[in-house]
């Protein structure tokens, strides 16, 4: 594999292009500059999806879709090309934005490196991509976004409670207080 750095459009960063080349190459090259590939894909990932286009196309699904489904054992059949569609939307989106920024790049390529180095991809990251090929990821994303906006979310402040360690009426040691 030769390894050779080019400017990407938009990422904000250089990148290393992997271009394949015969087997004897491949054994010299060094795994670094192959993980300084896959991590800076990953930045573009982050980046595109931080976009507002990106963030627009994915909600205005969810808000066209959400009402579709319920929290059940049971999926119905509707599911199916609900989930057909947002792959072919935003997932073709995500590849179509990473082929413009990086020279070479290759969706299968990426998907085999993206198992590889699954523990390294930041959690929200592979949580997102995962929704475009695990059916149960993406109908879980859908019942998140809609406990949202029916107000069902997880909302932590109901369990926080704030005591002082201090007892009331006495007065605190080293403070700066005025005499």
């Amino acid at each position: 594999m030769d390894i050779q750095e080019r400017n990407v459009l938009s990422c904000g960063e250089n990148i290393v292009e992997m271009v394949d080349m015969d087997e004897e190459n491949f054994a010299v090259s060094s795994s670094s500059a192959a993980d300084a590939a896959f991590d800076a894909v990953i930045g573009c990932i982050e980046d595109i999806i931080m976009e507002e286009e990106f963030q627009q196309l994915q909600k205005g699904f969810l808000d066209k879709h959400y009402l579709e489904f319920d929290d059940s054992d049971e999926n119905k059949l509707s599911y199916t090309p609900i989930f057909n569609e947002y792959v072919d939307l935003l997932e073709k989106h995500l590849e179509q934005q990473l082929m413009e920024r990086i020279p070479g790049f290759n969706m299968n390529t990426f998907i085999e490196l993206l198992m590889q180095h699954k523990e390294e991809v930041p959690g929200d990251i592979f949580d997102m991509l995962l929704t475009y090929t695990d059916f149960m990821a993406f109908k879980e994303m859908f019942l998140a976004y809609r406990a949202d906006i029916e107000g069902r979310g997880l909302d932590l402040s109901q369990g926080l409670v704030v005591t002082s360690l201090i007892p009331v009426g006495s007065k605190r040691t080293g403070s700066t207080e005025s005499q």
